[in-house]
């Protein structure tokens, strides 16, 4: 299983965001949070934002679209430049359209799962997409503490995906940091979003660096 972790700008300085960027050179993604203060209570990084990043960033983008009708807006932002694109089951309203669509652009497609939405949710839709967000926190700020129930869903997830040997990536996204990602990575996820844990660490290619190791040195073993 491989790892990748993928830091989000949501609490970088967009202010020097060429510099914030180029502080996390040594990840596979960068992961962009979008919401529109209706899915979930805050307003943050549309679609200029994520075009920025895209001709800024040495890096794939990573979109997360914590919005409301992702059947409409989620395809544009595929059509920006993004490599991959996650967009809630809850907010989706054809969701088997919608990833047919992306998938025309040669993105690629993630669905994402709230806390309280159960793994089953997703099911009927898992030959179709590249990988399943499962959010350890509530969506909408960042900086929350690991809900450490999440971790039943992505051992879960796990293992009806190796059960069926199906190529989908489980990504967690709130409150990774260096305990947190040896919970995450022991039940199965391979795909880690970390935000306050790098971009307030004190150097945030090493802090990369030392989240990389523990992922692999604790990553989920198949039986």
């Amino acid at each position: 299983m491989d790892v990748t972790i993928s830091p989000s700008i949501l609490n970088c300085d967009f202010a020097h965001l060429s510099d914030e960027l180029k502080k996390i050179s040594n990840a596979q993604w960068v992961h962009v949070d979008v919401m529109d203060n209706h899915f979930v209570p805050n307003l943050a990084l549309g679609m200029p934002i994520v075009e920025s990043v895209v001709r800024t960033s040495t890096l794939p983008v990573d979109a997360h679209l914590m919005i409301e009708n992702p059947d409409q807006w989620a395809p544009q932002y595929a059509e920006a430049g993004c490599t991959s694109v996650t967009f809630h089951i809850e907010a989706a309203k054809a969701p088997f359209r919608l990833t047919k669509e992306l998938k025309k652009t040669g993105t690629k497609v993630g669905v994402a799962l709230r806390p309280t939405t159960p793994f089953e949710a997703v099911k009927h839709l898992i030959t179709s997409i590249d990988m399943i967000l499962i959010m350890t926190v509530e969506p909408g700020f960042g900086g929350q503490s690991f809900i450490e129930p999440m971790v039943e869903k992505i051992r879960q997830l796990r293992s009806y995906v190796s059960q069926h040997d199906l190529p989908v990536s489980l990504q967690v996204d709130g409150g990774i940091n260096q305990s947190t990602i040896v919970l995450a990575a022991e039940a199965g996820a391979d795909n880690f979003v970390a935000g306050s844990a790098v971009f307030k660490a004190e150097d945030a290619h090493q802090e990369i660096e030392t989240l990389r190791s523990l992922a692999l040195q604790h990553r989920h073993v198949s039986v």
